[in-house]
């Protein structure tokens, strides 16, 4: 017979696992971090693109070493303020963005900056770009005050800042030609390089620019003797030789300071200002020479390396007027006065808003006795312009010019010489215009309160413009008009 099991009445529940549940709380929790690494950013979701790699400090430092070698310190920018390539000082910048506790990339961008101030026309351009390199130095001094290369630099930099044209009132000056000003900054400067000779005995760079102070300081036999210590210990720099000619020009040895020019250049071939300097040397040479023939071949010497600086400049792409107005003021000592201006407007296409320009052209004209012409262009540069009279003020607009307003120079001595043929201009068409002298006498008072009338050459220039006006300021207008210009020294510098 079958017998049946009998059935429960009620179900039995199943019993609760205690693995299973750990197992969904690990689960949850997992998710809920999940979650919030995702919205946090610390998990990146899948499928997305690979992230571009982040370039090395070290990377943007070589390509600034680059540039410079290769004479681009400065951006390229096109027409509409563009940049479309970068130089040094930007590739520097760069490298410290990614690493900005980088001493000797602090310190090598504030000596890039120092050299840039070369190929900068105006003083108030080159005053702000050495206290960018001051400040560049100093980042450097504050991260690694002990090392030999960062006081090295330190020194160079704050040699180039004492500069008694951009410091020293006429006031200020005293029977050497500086000012206190200028004398502190040197003794700094002689400080950090002695420093950096402590630290490393070794460093030729910190013995050249050693060298380079002791000339600023006119201590003319020191310097020579650390010059030729740092020739033979490293003479594969090119600071090493740029210095050397900055000493061998110290005792008026123009001939070999070229020589050492063209050794820096062999160097470092595309850095424009070493070519800029050693035709300026050749052109000092040809303004003392007593023979023309030898006279015109040492001219031709200087236009030669200026001619090589625009064309290394149209070849890297850099729009800089320096090589033109070197080349203008060649040929203005020359005495061919058309192609010195041309050249001069060649400088102004670019850089239209440059006053100093506009006071270069303005003493070209007056130099050629082409008084009108160097009015409009002397007033653009001292009193600043409007875009219609820079045109006027450059001798019109061509095809390749900008028409743009111009902020005019200040009185001081990098522009003394254009106040002074400004008001002479004016004075020597004043009695064909008796409205030309109250403005001409104007700048003869501002001459006088600055103090400038202290040196003969300036007090003869003044006395001789108001010797024009007077009379006719006073309403006698009984004064001939002036059959020879007033007095100028040509005093070119290397």
């Amino acid at each position: 017979m079958n017998i049946y099991r009998k059935r429960a009445i009620f179900r039995r529940r199943n019993e609760s696992n205690v693995y299973r549940m750990f197992l969904w709380i690990v689960l949850i929790l997992g998710g809920i971090w999940l979650i919030r690494s995702v919205q946090q950013g610390e998990i990146k979701p899948l499928f997305q693109p690979t992230a571009t790699p982040t370039r090395q400090a070290a990377s943007y430092s070589l390509e600034g070493d680059a540039l410079f070698t290769a004479g681009k310190l400065e951006d390229t920018v096109d027409a509409n303020g563009k940049v479309t390539s970068i130089g040094a000082i930007t590739a520097y910048k760069e490298a410290l963005r990614v690493d900005p506790n980088n001493a000797q990339v602090w310190a090598d961008l504030a000596r890039i900056q120092t050299y840039s101030t070369q190929l900068i026309t105006t003083d108030e351009k080159k005053q702000a770009r050495l206290a960018e390199a001051l400040d560049s130095i100093e980042k450097a001094d504050v991260i690694a005050p002990d090392d030999s290369h960062v006081q090295a630099i330190y020194a160079f930099v704050l040699d180039w800042n004492a500069n008694k044209i951009l410091l020293c009132t006429p006031e200020e000056l005293n029977d050497k030609g500086t000012c206190q000003a200028v004398i502190k900054l040197l003794t700094e400067a002689e400080g950090k390089a002695t420093r950096a000779l402590q630290l490393d005995s070794t460093n030729t760079l910190a013995l050249a620019y050693f060298a380079e102070i002791l000339v600023d300081q006119q201590r003319w036999t020191q310097a020579d003797q650390y010059i030729q210590q740092a020739l033979e210990r490293d003479s594969s720099l090119m600071d090493v030789h740029r210095v050397n000619a900055y000493v061998l020009e110290s005792f008026g040895k123009y001939n070999l300071a070229i020589e050492a020019y063209d050794r820096a250049i062999q160097i470092t071939p595309n850095l424009t200002f070493l070519h800029l300097q050693a035709g300026a040397n050749y052109r000092r040479l040809a303004f003392g020479s007593p023979n023309e023939d030898v006279q015109r071949q040492l001219y031709e010497k200087s236009l030669e390396y200026f001619a090589e600086c625009a064309r290394i400049n149209e070849q890297i792409g850099v729009k800089d007027p320096v090589p033109y107005i070197s080349i203008a003021k060649t040929y203005s000592q020359m005495g061919e006065f058309f192609i010195a201006i041309r050249n001069i407007q060649r400088a102004l296409e670019f850089e239209p808003a440059n006053a100093d320009i506009y006071g270069q052209l303005g003493t070209i004209f007056y130099k050629n006795r082409n008084y009108e012409g160097s009015i409009p262009a002397l007033r653009c540069a001292l009193l600043g312009c409007n875009a219609e009279e820079s045109c006027e003020g450059r001798g019109g607009c061509g095809e390749n010019d900008v028409a743009v307003a111009v902020d005019g120079l200040d009185l001081s001595p990098s522009t003394l010489d254009y106040y002074i043929y400004y008001g002479s201009a004016l004075a020597l068409l004043g009695p064909r215009d008796a409205s030309y002298c109250p403005e001409s006498m104007r700048i003869m008072r501002a001459i006088r309160a600055a103090g400038y009338d202290s040196d003969p050459v300036t007090d003869k220039n003044v006395k001789a413009n108001e010797l024009i006006c007077v009379d006719l300021v006073s309403g006698a207008g009984n004064v001939p008009v002036a059959t020879s210009t007033p007095l100028m020294l040509e005093t070119p510098t290397p």
